[in-house]
């Protein structure tokens, strides 16, 4: 006799909801393990890119906030964010280039200033402004 409720449909669940999870888990460690790969392949390819200074222009400035709120147990609420600053320079050829800075750098830089930009690959290393 079936002693659980809604018969076939529990069994169904009991069967269905672990595979489920299990998929759910290896789609979000998958997806971490991935990410590690790309960033030590991205560390590993700047390691071994050349540092090179050019006459660039900063063409413009962004940045993007990451807002997280939650809630803990104890009933409070808990916001925390962090900025994330871009800036893109364009060379004398033409092309432009956004690298990741700090947020001192960001603060520093202004759109139209001119001088020599040096980065390796895909990394910021600085930017000296030259007097006009």
């Amino acid at each position: 006799m079936n002693t659980l409720p809604f018969g076939g449909f529990s069994r169904l669940m009991f069967l269905i909801v672990p595979v489920i999870i299990m998929i759910v888990f290896i789609i979000v460690f998958g997806t971490i393990i991935v990410r590690m790969v790309q960033g030590a392949k991205q560390w590993r390819e700047n390691n071994h890119s050349p540092v090179l200074s050019v006459a660039a222009v900063v063409v413009t400035k962004r940045s993007d906030v990451y807002h997280n709120n939650s809630s803990a147990s104890d009933g409070m609420h808990h916001h925390s964010s962090s900025t994330t600053y871009y800036v893109t320079f364009e060379v004398e050829s033409g092309d432009r280039m956004e690298f990741k800075v700090d947020s001192k750098e960001f603060g520093m830089l202004v759109e139209q200033d001119s001088g020599i930009l040096t980065f390796q690959g895909t990394r910021y290393l600085g930017f000296e402004r030259t007097r006009i």
